[in-house]
């Protein structure tokens, strides 16, 4: 252990990512709380996005600091979105099986392992391509109907299902 201590690297290293932490977790909380509404939920959220900083990125090449700490934080906001979108599908779905249905836990999980594969498969989407493939794969909606609903030409949903297909197959293709 004397190695970790006497490193002239990782003692920098931990002396930008205290001045980092102490120069930007308030600010970053308090705009969290702006955007959720929640200061627990502000507070683990700025703990998460730093824990990406110092496990992901060399501190002493960040050069715009909240920037930064700003993208990262919103990827992590859509996410945990996302998630609570595809657990409340998930809910209201079963809420629709017939009276005296109850899946498995096991069931359960398969369901949401597959909410959530599917969901990753589709991260390169905008909103409203994902829910113009959503709509087109889950309710079989045509084309038009789509584009009425996301206020989108018919060419321009099937340009975003092309696109959702493919990274589907993308995705299956991979080990």
């Amino acid at each position: 252990m004397p190695y970790l201590l006497d490193n002239p690297s990782l003692a920098t290293r931990n002396r930008v990512l205290h001045q980092l932490f102490g120069d930007h977790h308030g600010w970053l909380v308090q705009r969290l709380r702006a955007r959720l509404g929640c200061s627990h939920d502000a507070a683990d959220m700025a703990a998460e996005t730093f824990a990406q900083v110092v496990a992901q990125r060399d501190p002493q090449g960040i050069v715009e600091p909240r920037a930064m700490l700003t993208t990262i934080a919103k990827r992590l906001i859509y996410a945990s979105w996302r998630r609570r979108d595809l657990e409340r599908a998930y809910l209201e779905a079963l809420a629709q099986q017939p009276l005296g249905y109850e899946p498995s836990a096991e069931e359960q999980v398969q369901a949401l392992q597959a909410l959530s594969a599917l969901d990753r498969m589709l991260d390169g989407l905008s909103p409203i391509g994902r829910s113009a493939f959503l709509y087109s794969q889950l309710d079989n909606l045509t084309y038009a109907e789509i584009g009425a609903r996301l206020g989108i030409s018919a060419p321009r949903v099937h340009q975003y299902v092309v696109k959702a297909l493919g990274l589907c197959y993308m995705a299956l293709e991979q080990p």
